[in-house]
Order: C-alpha cells, then sequence, then structure tokens
C-alpha cells in the first residue's frame, strides 16, 4: 500500500528545478499542459494507442509551438501502473495531474496502492464520485450541510419527477439516465430499457434515484489551495449533452413527434461557459466552504486542488437555493471556465485550470512544500 511516506521519499529525490507535469491523454489533458508550459514545466502525455495524434501530432511542441513535450505511448490507459511507465514517469520527476479519464479506464485500487508516482490533488477521494461505493458523494455533501435532491431507496413510494441514475451497458462510464414519475412508470422505463440492452440488471440494482430538480443547471468549479488554505471560484459552465439538446433545439410540436420514436440521452458532450448573478456568489463561495471542511473531517487530508459541485439554482419561496446532484474529486473536464470571470476578480485576468493548478506546484516546489499538494 502507497503511504504518504512513500510519496515524500520519492518528491525528496526529485530535481526540484526540472518538474514535469504529467496526465493521461484524454479529458482535461489539453488545459493541464497548457497551463504547464506558461509556468516553465515539462509536459508528459500518457496516451493509448490509436487515441494519440491529438498529442502526437496536432499538439506536440515544435518551432515554438504546442504544449505536449513527451508522449508515453501504452496499449490501454491502464497501463500506466506498469513498471516501465512509473519509472520512465519519476525519471522525468512526473507530478501526475489526475482527471476523469484516468480513474475510468485504471482500476481505483491499483492505483490507490501501486502507482508510485506524486499525484496532485486528493488520490483517495475521486473513488468517491461513485455513487454505488459507501460513503459517498451523497455522505460527504449531507455531512457538509449542503442540499441534495431527495433520494428514493423504494421504488413503490416514487411520487414526483425522478430521474434514475443508471450506467450504461456497453459504456458503464456514460449516463444511460431515464426520467419517470410513479412505480408504473418506473417498470415500463426500465423493462424498455432492460429489453433493449441499454442498460444491465446490475446497473439498475446499483442505480440511485433522485427528484428531479426543475431549475437553472450550473456546475461551480472550485479551486481549493492547500497552501494558502483558500478556496477559490474558477469559473461557471454548464453541460451540453446528446441527443437531449439537439431534442430541445427542436419546436414543442416536433419534440413530441419525434419522443415517439426516441428517447432522452443525457450523454455529456461538452460544455458551455455560463455567468450567475452577483448576488448568489456569496452562496457558491458558502457551499464551497461547507464541501472543503467536511472533506477535511472525513477524509484528512481533504480535497486539494481543483473540484466542482455540479447541480441548480431553484426559485423557491421568493428566494433562491443551490442544490447539488453531483460531484467532481478532480479537475473537471470544461477548459471554458477561464471564459467567465470569476478568476479574474481575483487575479486580474482569466485563469485557467492548468495554469491554476501549474501555479500552486510551482509555489510548492519553490517553498519545499510538494508533499502538502501530492499524495
Amino acid at each position: 500500500m502507497i503511504t504518504q511516506q512513500n510519496i515524500k521519499k520519492i518528491l525528496e529525490g526529485y530535481d526540484g528545478s526540472n518538474i514535469s507535469i504529467g496526465t493521461l491523454g484524454g479529458h482535461s489533458a489539453l488545459d493541464i499542459c497548457r497551463g504547464a508550459k506558461l509556468n516553465g514545466f515539462r509536459t508528459v502525455a500518457v496516451c493509448q494507442k490509436g487515441r494519440e495524434k491529438t498529442y502526437e501530432k496536432y499538439y506536440r511542441t515544435r518551432d515554438g509551438k504546442g504544449i505536449i513535450d513527451e508522449i508515453i505511448l501504452v496499449d490501454k490507459f491502464r497501463d500506466i501502473v506498469k513498471k516501465d511507465v512509473q519509472e520512465k514517469l519519476r525519471s522525468l520527476n512526473t507530478i501526475f495531474i489526475h482527471n476523469r479519464y484516468f480513474w475510468v479506464y485504471c482500476n481505483f485500487k491499483e492505483i490507490e496502492n501501486k502507482f508510485l508516482v506524486p499525484i496532485f490533488g486528493t488520490r483517495d477521494m475521486v473513488k468517491f464520485e461513485e455513487r454505488d461505493v459507501p460513503k459517498n458523494q451523497y455522505y460527504i455533501l449531507q455531512k457538509a450541510g449542503i442540499r441534495i435532491p431527495k433520494i428514493f431507496k423504494n421504488t413503490k413510494k416514487i411520487n414526483r419527477l425522478v430521474i434514475v441514475k443508471a450506467a450504461e451497458a456497453a459504456r458503464e462510464y456514460e449516463r444511460a439516465f431515464f426520467f419517470c414519475a410513479d412505480y408504473k412508470g418506473y417498470l415500463e422505463r426500465s423493462k424498455e430499457l432492460l429489453e433493449k440492452k441499454v442498460i444491465t440488471k446490475q446497473a439498475l440494482k446499483k442505480a440511485v434515484i433522485e427528484e428531479y430538480i426543475a431549475g437553472a443547471q450550473v456546475n461551480f468549479n472550485y479551486f481549493y489551495s492547500a497552501l494558502n488554505d483558500e478556496l477559490e471560484l474558477m469559473g461557471t459552465d454548464t453541460r451540453r449533452q446528446t441527443n437531449l439538446d439537439g431534442i430541445l433545439r427542436l419546436p414543442a410540436t416536433e419534440q413530441l413527434e419525434i419522443l415517439k420514436y426516441l428517447k432522452p440521452k443525457l450523454i455529456e458532450t461538452g460544455h458551455i461557459a455560463v455567468t450567475t448573478k452577483e448576488s448568489i456568489v456569496e452562496k457558491i463561495f458558502n457551499i464551497g466552504e461547507k464541501f472543503v471542511a467536511a472533506t477535511k473531517k472525513l477524509h484528512k487530508p481533504g480535497i486539494i486542488g481543483p473540484f466542482a459541485l455540479q447541480g441548480a439554482v431553484v426559485a423557491e419561496e421568493g428566494k433562491e437555493e443551490i442544490v447539488i446532484f453531483d460531484v467532481s474529486m478532480r479537475i473537471p473536464g470544461s477548459p471554458g471556465t477561464m471564459f467567465t470571470p470569476y478568476s479574474a476578480y481575483l487575479y486580474h485576468k482569466p485563469i485557467s485550470y492548468g495554469e491554476r493548478i501549474a501555479m500552486e506546484i510551482r509555489k510548492a516546489a519553490d517553498d519545499d512544500k510538494l508533499e502538502l499538494i501530492c499524495t
């Protein structure tokens, strides 16, 4: 099992003046590497064969252009735990930035227990994004006193519009969510999806049934600096989802017609930068600070660096409230957060997630405090 002492020892052996920032080739790798290059770091992307062109060809460093200095090519992303890959990363003095790809394609236990490369952030917290593990994101949100949707454990007690969060059969990391408003609707819709093999019985058994929150959906993207003990709001965005977005672009009459032949899917395909009213900024910081405090209490050392609370702003009884229904325990997948004004309010210019991560690593390296931000 990897301990913090193991990571500290590796960091002590690194050349602090020649740190590389590494990541898996996907999700937010370009954002991470751009920020690293802006702050004078060497970059390394671990890429899967057949999916490497973005990093090896289009954005490879050359002639004063590009952001990817080094490519480590593997047959499968999960091969990152192989001894030779780890040795290569350590030889480059790599601090690894974990993203959604890292945890989707690799094995949680192997990353927690066998990946002997310093990870920026909290190594053992990302698994709590999964809804079928003990003391997961819902537990943390509740302990933090952050409002979440009503959860239905008993399908027979469904008495309002709910969203059933089940995983796809073909791609377990993708969503095959569906809606219903009562037990009868649940049985009909789940039976249909099971028969079409869109979901499995096991996925349905693990599914979370949430009250559907009718509000303006917003992702609140934060950065917690363990060096400064300060929470920052990096930006706000919302999701683009297929085929839902295509359906919503149609007039209502055509929506009703097309829904006879297909069902809405909520597969994330991109993000849109959005802004919020200034009057709720304090509420946004408030829930972020509550979340940070809860993670410190429940899972020491707590959240480090980037995370997101994803939810909706609802209007109830003349006031607006934030309801959170999803958490990202690592860098979110939207590079567009820098195009909202919140980081510029603090730094006087827009700061991307990649830049902010690199800034934190640079400060920690200069102050000999890398062990405070790496696990």
